[in-house]
């Protein structure tokens, strides 16, 4: 297919905004009707009747190199986000869905690529924290790379920018007072106590000031409000921040949809949260003992004000480890999705990328090897279900740059297979929240680790080496997942897995359309890398 082509010049917002639709396209939309055709170096796509064309490297990350282009009377024009939504939408219409719209996904696309040019534009005179974890959680400028919207946020960009880790943001907590009778706690939270002084009868509550400015709670009485507190920087999560000073992390209730959810810590998430730090210490010391660099961060307690149930859950922090915890001296976490990162694309250099080109299958074998065994052994022996996406695991690196460990986190994401666990005494809604039945959870688990994590670091590694490096990384995956089966026993459904399965990819783009709720999120085959 062959054809004038005429170029035109776009911004990095437009260009990470479109790169992301289209990657839906493929996956999503394309895909699943046999409208891909590979054309090396291009790969070929109808939507909405329209043939597209892109240049893409990176196999199954789907990485773009230029602008994509749409054939209009013979000649290559180049694709906007616009037209892309345009043609998408009548996708959709179309497919299934009895001819219904979507009013709002054309403006939740757009105000992702407006928050991306509002992020480059604060984070280009913002000073990055020294702390290489901390920059590494703040170094996901474009967010997740099979995501419509994955920057939408709600708000103004002027209040939000202030919170916001792209931006490097650093702000003070608001901190309340709340009177005894009326404080709800669980666990330990020692640690909230070191962030300021109460009055007598009261008890510390930090609180996030852009949470604190939407609810805008009574204050006086049961609650009072004791003025600025520590500063603090945001992660990744954008409601989750780290206090230096108290060496925790706290994540908070945030009334905000980012990309899919409202971000909010409901009643039985802030109790399973303290459930599972208890049911899970022992079962993480089991799997440390077989896999000696896997760590987690600990969710030891909560406390919110018992105000009734919106103020409980809109006020409700968790406290959480830090990282610099539980590493080995001289190992430097590093979360995972900023390994991830294009730096072709326009986003910033994955940390640690002096190691990685040094001996890319070697980095890549001991980041494999880090990672994948222990979401294994943990779900085949010990019946846990963890999230390991890019953005809930931390990889240490050691002195060399070389992984060493692996750290998990967010427990508001990790579930207990049902039946494998006694949750006797247990209200029923916090039971409910903490379970997965074996087919959902080895499907998330699956997502997660491969489609999600393994294949985006996967690109990044062999950036430089092109489609044979990257046939080599997966081969020595696929080595490192044999083993692991073969210690396990090669329980069901792993040798199908092994055996070259369809992975289940997440369908963001439909639960966009569809204008879900993020768990009711299908899946769609893809193929396995593995195989």
């Amino acid at each position: 297919m062959h054809g004038l082509v005429l170029g035109a010049t776009s911004s990095p917002a437009e260009e990470a905004t479109l790169a992301a639709l289209l990657r839906c396209c493929v996956r999503e939309v394309a895909g699943p009707r046999g409208l891909v055709w590979p054309a090396p170096p291009y790969v070929l796509l109808r939507v909405g009747g329209t043939l597209l064309r892109a240049r893409t490297r990176g196999g199954a990350a789907l990485r773009l190199d230029g602008t994509p282009e749409r054939l209009e009377h013979g000649a290559w024009r180049p694709l906007t986000s616009g037209e892309l939504v345009r043609l998408t939408e009548a996708e959709l219409r179309g497919a299934g869905t009895d001819g219904a719209a979507n009013e709002e996904f054309a403006g939740q696309v757009a105000a992702s690529r407006e928050a991306v040019a509002a992020i480059l534009r604060a984070r280009a005179v913002a000073e990055p924290p020294a702390d290489p974890w901390l920059a590494s959680e703040q170094a996901l400028v474009f967010g997740h790379p099979f995501h419509p919207s994955p920057k939408a946020r709600a708000g103004d960009a002027e209040e939000w920018t202030r919170y916001a880790p792209e931006t490097h943001a650093r702000f003070p907590l608001r901190l309340l007072a709340v009177r005894e009778d009326a404080l709800a706690e669980e666990g330990d939270v020692a640690a909230l106590d070191a962030l300021g002084e109460a009055p007598a009868g009261h008890r510390l509550l930090p609180a996030h000031p852009w949470q604190l400015g939407l609810l805008r709670p009574p204050l006086g009485g049961a609650l009072a409000d004791l003025g600025p507190g520590p500063l603090v920087s945001p992660t990744s999560s954008v409601r989750t921040v780290y206090a230096a000073d108290a060496g925790v992390c706290l994540k908070f209730s945030l009334d905000v949809r980012i990309t899919n959810c409202v971000r909010k810590n409901a009643w039985y998430e802030l109790a399973g949260a303290v459930e599972l730090t208890s049911r899970l210490g022992p079962v993480f010391d089991e799997v440390s003992a077989v896999f000696p660099g896997t760590r987690w961060l600990r969710e030891p307690g909560y406390r919110s004000a018992a105000l009734g149930t919106g103020l409980l859950e809109g006020l409700g922090v968790i406290v959480r480890d830090s990282p610099w915890r539980v590493c080995s001296p001289g190992v430097v976490p590093v979360l995972a999705a900023a390994l991830a990162v294009d730096p072709a694309a326009g986003g910033p250099a994955p940390y640690g990328t002096d190691a990685m080109e040094r001996d890319p299958l070697g980095w890549w074998t001991a980041y494999v090897s880090a990672v994948a065994p222990p979401v294994l052994d943990l779900f085949f022996t010990h019946g846990v279900v963890l999230e390991p996406h890019l953005q809930n695991v931390l990889v240490g690196l050691g002195p060399d740059g070389v992984p060493r460990e692996a750290v998990f986190r967010d427990l508001e994401g990790t579930k207990l297979v049902a039946g494998r666990h006694d949750l006797t005494g247990l209200p029923a809604r916090v039971a409910g929240a903490l379970t997965y039945d074996a087919e959902r959870g080895w499907a998330r688990v699956v997502y997660c680790l491969l489609v999600n994590h393994l294949t985006e670091v996967a690109a990044t590694v062999a950036a430089r080496g092109g489609d044979e490096l990257l046939r080599e990384l997966w081969r020595a995956a696929r080595a490192v997942f044999a083993a692991e089966a073969d210690r396990l026993g090669r329980p069901l459904p792993l040798p199908d897995l092994l055996a070259g399965a369809p992975l289940p990819a997440k369908a963001n783009l439909g639960v966009r359309w569809a204008r879900a709720a993020d768990r009711a999120a299908g899946y769609v085959p893809i193929a396995n890398p593995l195989a």
